[in-house]
């Protein structure tokens, strides 16, 4: 590259906002307040209220663009009172000139504006409601380790490098790719992370990381907020199960994974008889429940599941980050 290119490049490089380019190469924002800089940002999200007596919940999923798409839950959000019934209804529309969003199915309008959803119905004037705009934070964000805990991650330098091989820090959070130093094979584990603001990107290409409990059985990380709820999803054991509900926030919204795992079990001749076991509650709602995994999933980092492993937070090309990581020995 010529010297005058470079410099070139050098100063407009210095002119961007501090965003993080993925794999994909689209923009992945992992500041709060640098995504809220984008309105989508304050327009997407889950909103609650009554329609006609009855609880609903909509969540609102930021495409980019200006392009949006509701998704509806009857009964209440996911994890409040969803009924669980798929697929969920789905309305894609584009923000206006005022700023305002408009869904509209059937004879329902749905006016997103101002951190509420004024819902009406053409053939019946007197359903009307307003959907009101909430922030749901996980029971047990910031749960303190329990006495006997071995604390993997404090937000310290000291027990990132205690713990972690080659830890990337960010302040005082913990970069994807860590691998534990410590290994483990029953226990209960606590875990809060927070996935990047994308909304250009799609599936796989959206906040992608996972969990590797042992290093062998990855429960997904992924910004699936309003998605269906697959296996390769939020939550979701690889290949394995999906979650009983999506309970995905949305981007930029602390989360927390609480694991009981029970390793594989063999006798003495090295032959399993029982398969590892693993109950995961995902923002303090329970989406597998002694759930039984007979084998490695894919990206494992040993197919032997015999004996301890890691704790492994995979680098998917994604930047996430983690906080108040501490594992309970069973």
């Amino acid at each position: 590259m010529k010297k005058h290119h470079l410099l070139l490049f050098l100063l407009a490089a210095a002119l961007v906002p501090p965003l993080c380019w993925a794999a994909d190469n689209l923009p992945a924002v992992i500041d709060p307040a640098e995504a809220a800089k984008d309105p989508a940002f304050s327009l997407q999200g889950e909103y609650t209220g009554t329609v006609n007596g009855d609880k609903v919940g909509v969540q609102v999923i930021a495409l980019g663009k200006g392009e949006f798409e509701a998704v509806l839950c009857p009964g209440g959000l996911p994890g409040d009172g969803w009924n669980g019934e798929k697929p969920r209804d789905r309305v894609q529309a584009k923000v206006a000139d005022d700023g305002s969003v408009t869904f509209s199915k059937d004879e329902w309008t749905g006016v997103l504006k101002d951190g509420k959803i004024t819902v009406t119905n053409s053939t019946d004037a007197s359903l009307q409601a307003t959907l009101e705009r909430i922030e749901r934070e996980s029971p047990t964000l910031g749960a303190a380790p329990p006495e006997g805990a071995v604390v993997l991650f404090d937000g310290t330098k000291e027990t990132a490098e205690q713990h972690w091989k080659n830890p990337k820090l960010f302040d005082d959070l913990l970069g994807q790719g860590a691998l534990s130093t410590s290994e483990f094979q029953d226990f209960i584990l606590h875990l809060e992370f927070l996935l990047p603001w994308k909304p250009e990107a799609r599936g796989q290409a959206r906040g992608n990381s996972g969990l590797y409990v042992t290093g062998r059985y990855e429960v997904q990380m992924l910004d699936s907020f309003g998605l269906a709820g697959k296996d390769n999803e939020c939550g979701g054991i690889y290949k394995v199960a999906e979650p009983n509900q999506n309970l995905c926030y949305p981007p930029l919204r602390w989360q927390t994974y609480d694991v009981e795992f029970t390793g594989a079990k063999f006798d003495a001749e090295g032959k399993k008889t029982a398969n590892a076991v693993i109950t995961v509650k995902h923002n303090g709602y329970p989406i597998h429940e002694n759930l039984e995994i007979p084998g490695p999933t894919g990206g494992a980092r040993s197919k032997d599941e015999s004996g301890p492993g890691p704790v492994f937070l995979q680098d998917h090309g994604n930047p996430v980050r983690y906080r108040n990581i501490w594992v309970v020995k069973k």
